[in-house]
């Protein structure tokens, strides 16, 4: 009777450090998950489980923007901002200096499972300079946050690395009287597109 009480203790021992290790394994995995995650999956992430509530973003330059996400491209992330502004905007992903968290809300869909992404997407495959060219084809007058203020005009060209914006005000069409001047910006000195 002793004999089956031990072969049942000891059973029971290692059916508990069995699960005790698949517990660890999950939990080491979902740390290596985490670990591998940038910036641009977590603001997805909360895109895809956020409810529609907009993103609170401090940009490189200490200014704060309130944005409902709707498009994620290679290095970019695009959307409507909030009100009382209004319109559209593109921020490059390097000028996202933070994401303020308000609440559980914000921070759980921040830390949702890891988005799920069409492999075969084009949007995301897409890099800033195609956007700007996009826009710079469509003649759309624009408003860059750059650092030292905001900058109007039409944007005429997107190099590689810059674009040159025609400086002008955006009630005016862009007409070479109304051209204040031309100005070359390096695409990482870009905090915010906005139209």
């Amino acid at each position: 009777m002793r004999w089956e009480h031990l072969f049942d203790d000891l059973e029971s021992q290692l059916q508990q450090e069995l699960a005790a290790e698949e517990d660890d394994l999950r939990v080491e995995e979902e740390r290596l998950r985490r670990a591998r995650l940038g910036l641009r999956e977590r603001l997805l992430a909360h895109h895809q489980h956020g409810g529609g509530a907009p993103l609170r973003l401090v940009l490189a330059d200490g200014s704060d923007l309130a944005l409902r996400t709707d498009g994620f491209g290679r290095d970019w992330l695009s959307g409507v901002v909030a009100a009382p502004i209004g319109g559209r905007c593109i921020v490059p992903m390097a000028a996202v200096a933070q994401v303020v968290l308000d609440g559980g809300g914000s921070h759980a869909a921040v830390d949702a499972p890891a988005p799920t992404e069409d492999p075969g997407a084009l949007t995301a495959r897409l890099g800033l300079p195609f956007v700007l060219r996009d826009l710079a084809r469509r003649r759309r007058p624009v408003r860059l946050l750059v650092p030292g203020g905001e900058l109007t005009g039409t944007i005429d060209r997107v190099g590689r690395d810059h674009l040159d914006l025609a400086v002008h005000a955006l009630d005016e069409p862009r007409r070479d009287r109304s051209v204040q001047g031309r100005r070359l910006i390096g695409l990482a000195q870009l905090l915010r597109v906005r139209w």
